[in-house]
């Protein structure tokens, strides 16, 4: 049976843009980066959380899609329409401030929300929405 998450991908516009982004202003490290022919497996985690890794991945010919799939899953994500995810921090305002100290461009300032959490809301260098998230004390 499946007992945990190991890969997800977040597509990206630039892997080196993207690189940067997730290293130098969130944080993360590099678990991976290597050259298959033309395709690049670049993954990134949290140190936190060592066996969990995000694929920074971009949408090329060369991997089955058509110029045409390319060109529209591109602008969906520079747009912020095909993935998103929800980043856990103990303190959403501190941490916010930090990011946003880093470049980190937000949508939305910490928010306290009626279903138990504290967000912030921010987009990645590629158009990709997040969360950042902090549970409230019950």
């Amino acid at each position: 049976m499946i007992n945990r998450l190991s890969v997800a991908t977040i597509w990206v516009l630039d892997q080196n843009e993207a690189l940067r982004f997730y290293t130098e202003k969130l944080g993360f490290t590099i678990r991976a980066d290597a050259l298959f022919g033309d395709y690049r497996w670049l993954t990134v985690g949290l140190d936190s959380q060592p066996d969990v890794e995000f694929q920074l991945a971009v949408i090329k010919v060369s991997d089955g899609y058509t110029q045409a799939e390319v060109a529209f899953l591109t602008q969906l994500v520079a747009a912020g329409k095909l993935g998103n995810g929800v980043w856990k921090t103990d303190n959403c305002q501190q941490t916010y401030e930090l990011l946003s100290a880093r470049g980190v461009e937000f949508i939305q300032p910490p928010t306290d929300r009626p279903y138990g959490i504290i967000e912030a809301i921010f987009k990645d260098n590629s158009g990709n929405l997040m969360v950042l998230s902090q549970d409230k004390p019950r």
